[in-house]
């Protein structure tokens, strides 16, 4: 039973680098036979009430999933020991969903025809994915996507939570893998309609996400998170 665990952590990860892998075409692109601007479509209507429909399945699914009282809720159904690898699981079933379902539109809001600004932009698009990947890290990347929890279960120790560290950019802003997000979904040298519907939809999701989870967080750290967000911004750091 314990081995099952562990190989359920480990197959969620893998379909998670998998689909985030392809994520980051389908955003970009690039590549990948499918993404966020490819196709044709007939019926620009349908295409954009599809593709809010998919963002708002998407937001939902990846908010109350997140949230305590959802947790606790299923505790008697998922353990608590796999609970982060079923959240990461899900969540990459959805994201997948999203993009084969995504309908194309037509329009295109803007196109940088300078070199020079078309390769700043994919610099810059570059950037926001590894600002992600880099936060993953600067917290605990194991931890985040559920593998130290069922490695702890298989060699039968306690789970404990990580004390948090304020380093590198954590230092300025408390959510940088939402910056790298926005980042990322905004560098494009042609933002078609599609894209911009994607990329306004991403960046709602976002706001309103961060807008929980610090709700969530002084509920459960209390004045230590309170006094860091005192020191910090959420996204963008201070200028003095």
């Amino acid at each position: 039973m314990r081995l099952f665990v562990l190989l359920y952590g480990i197959i969620s990860y893998l379909v998670f680098l998998g689909v985030f892998s392809y994520f980051i075409l389908f955003v970009g692109d690039i590549l990948a036979p499918k993404t966020v601007s490819s196709g044709v479509t007939e019926n620009q209507v349908y295409s954009m009430l599809i593709n809010i429909l998919l963002l708002i399945a998407w937001g939902i699914q990846h908010s109350v999933m997140a949230r305590n009282w959802f947790k606790q809720a299923i505790r008697n159904i998922v353990p608590s020991h796999t609970e982060r690898s079923t959240y990461v699981l899900i969540s990459s079933i959805v994201l997948a969903f999203l993009m084969l379902a995504w309908q194309p539109m037509h329009g295109v809001i803007w196109d940088v025809d300078n070199e020079m600004g078309v390769t700043a932009l994919w610099v810059t698009f570059g950037l926001g994915w590894v600002t992600i990947f880099a936060a993953t890290f600067l917290t605990n990347h194991f931890d985040l996507f559920g593998l130290r929890q069922t490695w702890l279960h298989f060699v039968k120790k306690s789970y404990t939570s990580l004390h948090f560290t304020e380093r590198l950019i954590y230092q300025w802003i408390r959510h940088p893998m939402m910056l790298g997000i926005l980042i990322a979904i905004w560098s494009t040298g042609t933002m078609t309609m599609s894209h911009f519907v994607f990329s306004v939809g991403m960046s709602v999701y976002v706001l309103i996400g961060i807008h929980f989870e610090e709700k969530s967080l002084v509920k459960d750290l209390g004045i230590n998170y309170e006094e860091y967000q005192l020191r910090t911004a959420k996204l963008l750091p201070k200028v003095y």
